[in-house]
């Protein structure tokens, strides 16, 4: 590994430092949608002859999860020789990022496209440097350009051989998991519909309709679960134990709210408070027009 002295940049280059063995990994990584978004609109801003992008990962973690909150782009040059990673623009916007959200450190890096290489394993021992004594993760984001499926997925670092060298470096896939929040899923949703639609283009559904396709969806789930159910008792479809458990377990945590009464009493409740913040939005909106109106004759 070599350091320019006359720029901000960090060469990468195959050296014979060895790279610590005793960082445990994570159990599970999750993700959160603002960090692929980040990903993605990095990747669709790159020059025609990057034919990857790569930049640092923030988040929390803990002894068995590490949760991966948001993502920033590094500045990188790649050449059949050595790579460079812009440091100053790193710190700069490490600095930045930690006066909005002062609990996030580094967990890792993410790169686009699939490619494990040598070059792969020299960035991921800089970042493993950066957040020891913990692994660093690696996010592999797919976009599918190049023929491959899209999809995500983690990893972490394991050195390989007698005398590890950064270059050597065996990566050991994670399970990792999309996560977002409840008001997160309205936007998830909107952009889903409106990648579907002919001008990409759709207005936010009101409450009402959100409530409606949600008891579709439920309705939609359930069809699907009885029909698996009954094929299997049928004899026509082998019995999956993993889904059978999932079930059961479904069942036993839902059975104390099932009570008929219960649940109808429930569904009426929400339904007429959605019913009361409707009313009220279009109540202001009457007033907000008359007012305008009024405004206008005076």
């Amino acid at each position: 590994m070599a350091i320019g002295t006359s720029s901000s940049a960090i060469y990468l280059q195959p050296s014979t430092a060895a790279t610590s063995t005793t960082q445990r990994a994570p159990a599970i990584v999750t993700v959160h949608p603002a960090a692929l978004f980040s990903i993605l609109d990095h990747f669709l801003r790159r020059s025609d002859s990057q034919e990857r992008v790569i930049g640092t990962l923030l988040g929390t973690r803990t002894e068995r999860e590490v949760e991966i909150r948001s993502a920033f782009p590094v500045l990188h040059s790649e050449t059949d020789e050595q790579i460079a990673l812009d440091m100053d623009y790193h710190t700069q916007m490490l600095e930045m990022h930690h006066k909005v959200a002062p609990k996030e450190v580094v967990v890792g890096w993410y790169s686009t496209g699939s490619k494990l290489d040598m070059y792969t394993a020299l960035i991921h021992n800089y970042y493993t440097n950066q957040v020891a004594p913990h692994q660093a993760i690696h996010l592999s984001v797919t976009t599918g350009v190049q023929g491959d499926t899209p999809g995500v997925k983690t990893y972490v670092g394991s050195p390989v051989g007698a005398i590890p060298k950064p270059e050597n470096c065996l990566f050991v896939p994670v399970p990792c998991e999309l996560r977002y929040h409840d008001s997160e899923r309205s936007g998830l949703d909107l952009l889903a519909n409106a990648a579907k639609a002919p001008n990409h283009t759709v207005a936010p559904q009101q409450d009402l309709e959100v409530l409606e396709k949600s008891l579709r969806d439920v309705v939609d789930m359930l069809d699907r679960v009885l029909t698996y159910v009954r094929s299997v008792l049928a004899g026509e479809t082998e019995g999956n134990v993993a889904v059978g458990r999932y079930l059961m377990d479904t069942l036993s945590a839902a059975t104390p709210a099932l009570d008929k009464g219960r649940l109808e009493q429930l569904f009426n409740s929400h339904l007429q408070d959605t019913l009361m913040m409707s009313y009220l939005g279009n109540l202001v909106r009457s007033q907000v027009e008359v007012s305008s109106r009024l405004a206008l004759l005076t």
